[in-house]
């Protein structure tokens, strides 16, 4: 998959789908598919570097959009001076640079400095038909829809919901690994006080940019170049081990081998439980025995 920044020339005649696209949930996923019933090329615009932490890294909607048929992204930097550019010049500059042949946008899509610009203007400025798709909604609380938009999806991220989290970012058509909450990273060289215990573990860095569920224990599964295997994901702190430093730990159900240096995917899935301290790795072990049960049984 290309990638090119904005102002940069994209000389092949696509479809491109405008919004943020800080990861793909199912709004996003009806543009691209709205997109591709042109046969063109699919290009996407995603912006990068605004306020906050964001769903998913840079490296890890590479992964997503390439899953999801993109051809290329043009990346478009919200610290920059692009942030300052009013709507008109920024679709000027957009549509100049790269060979539109049809354009996609949501509803509620807005663009240029404070986000005056309309899809209506954009319709007004567009060298192409443009195709105006409404906005997907889920069931919210209380029963009341709601849009499925990225503020939402990380509300529940915060809340650790990670199963209505999931259901707003998994389609059918990309299925679980095309398009769930994950945490992608290297493995690294730890402590490697779990093997002394029979719960050998990944470990990952944080990623500083990347929004996390709570601390705590989670089921889930991980993805690594040897296969996919159901996962104990630890987000957090090792307070039986003295350890405060807040890393993402992983058992991998019925793995064996090295996987260090190796980019692993790691989807949380039901959260299991708060993290505490245990009186001995006796302790911790055979807690560990029982989340593994969990793990098998099917979250339950």
């Amino acid at each position: 998959m290309l990638t090119f920044s904005f102002g940069q020339n994209y000389n092949e005649p696509c479809a491109l789908v405008l919004g943020g696209f800080d990861g793909l949930h199912l709004g996003h996923r009806r543009l691209i598919s709205e997109a591709k019933k042109t046969g063109l090329p699919v290009v996407l615009t995603a912006m990068y570097g605004g306020k906050g932490k964001q769903l998913f890294t840079k490296e890890e909607r590479a992964y997503l959009f390439a899953r999801a048929g993109v051809t290329a992204v043009c990346e478009i930097s919200l610290s920059g001076k692009t942030r300052s550019l009013a709507a008109e010049e920024f679709l000027r500059t957009l549509f100049s640079t790269v060979a539109v042949r049809r354009a996609v946008c949501g509803a509620d899509f807005r663009f240029g400095k404070d986000a005056a610009g309309t899809t209506e203007l954009l319709r007004s400025l567009a060298p192409c038909p443009v195709a105006v798709v409404d906005l997907v909604k889920t069931v919210g609380e209380r029963g009341r829809a709601r849009k499925i938009a990225a503020s939402a999806c990380k509300e529940l991220l915060k809340r650790g919901d990670l199963p209505a989290l999931n259901a707003c970012l998994v389609s059918d058509a990309d299925g679980f690994y095309g398009g769930a909450y994950f945490v992608q990273g290297v493995v690294e060289h730890g402590r490697q006080v779990g093997r002394t215990y029979g719960f050998p573990t990944l470990n990952l860095a944080v990623p500083t940019e990347k929004l996390l569920p709570p601390d705590g224990v989670y089921g889930g599964l991980c993805q690594t170049p040897q296969g996919n295997y159901p996962a104990i994901v630890n987000f957090g702190a090792r307070p039986t081990f003295g350890v405060a430093e807040r890393k993402i730990e992983a058992y991998l159900d019925g793995f064996e081998g090295d996987l260090y240096g190796a980019t692993v995917r790691v989807y949380p899935t039901a959260f299991f439980r708060e993290i505490q301290t245990f009186s001995s790795a006796a302790a911790l072990k055979e807690q560990l025995g029982r989340d593994i049960l969990r793990l098998r049984e099917g979250h339950r």
